[in-house]
Protein backbone atom coordinates (compact mmCIF):
# COMPACT_ATOMS: atom_id res chain seq x y z
CA UNK A 1 0.00 0.00 0.00
CA UNK A 2 2.61 2.48 0.88
CA UNK A 3 4.08 2.14 -2.71
CA UNK A 4 0.87 2.91 -4.20
CA UNK A 5 0.60 6.25 -2.20
CA UNK A 6 3.77 6.72 -3.18
CA UNK A 7 2.96 6.69 -6.82
CA UNK A 8 -0.28 8.39 -6.24
CA UNK A 9 1.67 10.93 -4.64
CA UNK A 10 4.02 11.58 -7.46
CA UNK A 11 1.06 11.74 -9.70
CA UNK A 12 -0.51 14.50 -7.68
CA UNK A 13 2.33 16.49 -7.11
CA UNK A 14 3.45 16.31 -11.27
CA UNK A 15 -0.17 17.72 -11.78
CA UNK A 16 0.31 20.64 -8.80
CA UNK A 17 3.58 21.37 -10.29
CA UNK A 18 2.73 21.81 -13.87
CA UNK A 19 -0.30 23.96 -13.07
CA UNK A 20 -1.57 22.86 -16.20
CA UNK A 21 -3.72 19.87 -17.55
CA UNK A 22 -1.15 17.36 -18.25
CA UNK A 23 -1.42 14.19 -21.08
CA UNK A 24 -0.74 10.76 -19.31
CA UNK A 25 2.82 10.68 -20.71
CA UNK A 26 3.66 13.71 -19.44
CA UNK A 27 2.06 12.87 -15.99
CA UNK A 28 4.91 9.62 -16.31
CA UNK A 29 7.51 11.62 -17.40
CA UNK A 30 7.48 14.22 -14.15
CA UNK A 31 6.00 11.40 -12.09
CA UNK A 32 9.29 9.53 -12.77
CA UNK A 33 11.97 11.74 -11.26
CA UNK A 34 10.38 11.05 -7.89
CA UNK A 35 9.49 7.33 -8.43
CA UNK A 36 11.65 6.08 -10.54
CA UNK A 37 9.76 3.06 -12.01
CA UNK A 38 6.37 4.35 -12.34
CA UNK A 39 4.64 2.68 -15.83
CA UNK A 40 1.93 3.90 -18.09
CA UNK A 41 -0.22 1.56 -16.91
CA UNK A 42 0.13 2.39 -13.32
CA UNK A 43 -0.66 5.99 -14.17
CA UNK A 44 -3.49 5.26 -15.96
CA UNK A 45 -4.53 2.92 -12.70
CA UNK A 46 -4.06 5.84 -10.54
CA UNK A 47 -5.32 8.63 -12.42
CA UNK A 48 -8.65 6.68 -12.59
CA UNK A 49 -8.87 6.09 -8.83
CA UNK A 50 -7.84 10.02 -8.07
CA UNK A 51 -10.81 10.96 -10.44
CA UNK A 52 -13.50 8.78 -9.02
CA UNK A 53 -11.99 10.10 -5.88
CA UNK A 54 -12.69 13.88 -6.71
CA UNK A 55 -9.16 15.27 -6.65
CA UNK A 56 -8.60 15.14 -10.62
CA UNK A 57 -11.08 15.79 -13.37
CA UNK A 58 -10.68 15.15 -17.03
CA UNK A 59 -10.08 17.99 -19.81
CA UNK A 60 -11.61 17.02 -22.79
CA UNK A 61 -9.93 18.63 -25.65
CA UNK A 62 -11.64 18.97 -28.59
CA UNK A 63 -9.91 15.98 -31.26
CA UNK A 64 -7.15 15.04 -28.31
CA UNK A 65 -6.90 12.54 -25.63
CA UNK A 66 -7.98 13.29 -22.39
CA UNK A 67 -5.89 15.39 -20.05
CA UNK A 68 -5.89 15.50 -16.51
CA UNK A 69 -5.65 18.71 -13.94
CA UNK A 70 -6.10 18.54 -9.84
CA UNK A 71 -9.51 19.70 -9.21
CA UNK A 72 -10.73 22.97 -6.86
CA UNK A 73 -10.22 25.24 -9.87
CA UNK A 74 -12.88 28.13 -10.42
CA UNK A 75 -14.48 28.02 -14.09
CA UNK A 76 -11.77 28.16 -17.06
CA UNK A 77 -10.66 27.25 -20.42
CA UNK A 78 -7.55 25.87 -21.83
CA UNK A 79 -5.53 27.19 -24.85
CA UNK A 80 -3.35 24.42 -26.82
CA UNK A 81 -0.20 25.34 -28.66
CA UNK A 82 -0.02 23.88 -32.14
CA UNK A 83 3.55 23.28 -31.82
CA UNK A 84 4.40 21.92 -28.79
CA UNK A 85 0.53 20.26 -28.61
CA UNK A 86 0.83 21.28 -24.56
CA UNK A 87 -2.39 22.69 -22.61
CA UNK A 88 -2.44 25.53 -20.65
CA UNK A 89 -5.47 27.23 -18.68
CA UNK A 90 -6.80 30.42 -19.43
CA UNK A 91 -8.23 31.48 -16.00
CA UNK A 92 -12.17 33.09 -16.32
CA UNK A 93 -14.48 33.09 -18.70
CA UNK A 94 -15.50 35.77 -21.61
CA UNK A 95 -19.04 35.59 -20.16
CA UNK A 96 -22.03 34.80 -21.03
CA UNK A 97 -22.66 32.15 -23.64
CA UNK A 98 -26.38 32.32 -24.28
CA UNK A 99 -26.33 35.19 -26.43
CA UNK A 100 -24.80 33.00 -29.12
CA UNK A 101 -27.00 30.33 -29.07
CA UNK A 102 -30.05 29.95 -31.14
CA UNK A 103 -33.49 31.62 -30.42
CA UNK A 104 -35.26 28.64 -28.36
CA UNK A 105 -31.98 27.11 -27.09
CA UNK A 106 -30.81 26.54 -23.77
CA UNK A 107 -27.22 26.44 -22.84
CA UNK A 108 -26.46 24.33 -19.93
CA UNK A 109 -22.73 24.39 -20.39
CA UNK A 110 -19.83 25.27 -22.40
CA UNK A 111 -16.34 24.64 -23.18
CA UNK A 112 -13.96 27.19 -24.77
CA UNK A 113 -10.67 26.21 -26.25
CA UNK A 114 -8.16 28.55 -27.93
CA UNK A 115 -5.60 27.08 -30.30
CA UNK A 116 -2.33 28.97 -31.49
CA UNK A 117 1.12 28.79 -30.06
CA UNK A 118 2.62 29.27 -26.69
CA UNK A 119 5.49 31.49 -25.35
CA UNK A 120 7.63 28.91 -25.94
CA UNK A 121 7.13 28.20 -29.13
CA UNK A 122 6.48 31.56 -30.33
CA UNK A 123 8.52 34.10 -31.42
CA UNK A 124 11.50 35.01 -29.03
CA UNK A 125 10.72 31.91 -27.54
CA UNK A 126 13.18 28.29 -27.77
CA UNK A 127 11.52 26.24 -30.87
CA UNK A 128 11.33 29.75 -32.70
CA UNK A 129 15.29 29.84 -32.66
CA UNK A 130 15.64 26.44 -33.96
CA UNK A 131 16.41 25.28 -30.00
CA UNK A 132 14.49 21.46 -29.49
CA UNK A 133 11.62 22.04 -27.19
CA UNK A 134 11.53 19.89 -24.35
CA UNK A 135 7.85 19.06 -24.58
CA UNK A 136 7.45 17.85 -27.90
CA UNK A 137 6.31 15.07 -27.15
CA UNK A 138 2.94 15.46 -25.03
Amino acid sequence: MERATRQRSSIRAALGQAGRPLSPAEILAAAQLDVAGLSIATVYRNIKQLVEAGEVQAVDLPGDAARYELTGHDHHHHFVCNVCHRAFDVPGCPGDMKKLAPKGFRVERHELTLYGTCADCGPGGGAANGSRHPHRHA
